[in-house]
């Protein structure tokens, strides 16, 4: 289990978890299955810092994530950039120091943060 998810509340830690047990066995061990694992976590979760927290609610955190597989998109790593608002996204980037923030567009936020962490 990697470090982030380690340090994340019990329940993320179960989700990773349990969905990285059952996509090792359809899978095999390995990137997928991590993959996977990721996907599941993803869906309640968003990457805060050195750990996942949970998201005000359920749901895909960014297009990739929301398009069918296979479709391409482009992700923002742990940032749940679908269900925070930009002002949400722009308290977060303030906190951690990014500069020309106030001249970014959402998904620009959630990629300055994702780098940031």
């Amino acid at each position: 289990m990697p470090d982030p998810v380690k340090r994340s509340p019990e329940d993320a830690r179960r989700t990773w978890e349990k969905a990285h047990d059952s996509a090792v066995e359809t899978y095999g061990e390995g990137r997928r299955a991590h993959q996977t694992a990721y996907a599941a976590l993803k869906h309640k979760y968003q990457k805060v810092g050195d750990r996942w927290e949970p998201k005000g609610s359920r749901g895909p955190s960014d297009p990739q994530a929301r398009s069918p597989r296979g479709s391409g998109g482009h992700t923002h790593g742990g940032v749940d950039v679908l269900g925070s608002s930009k002002q949400e996204l722009m308290d977060r980037a303030r906190k951690l120091g990014i500069r020309g923030r106030t001249s970014m567009r959402k998904h620009e936020l959630a990629e300055a943060i994702n780098r940031k962490e």
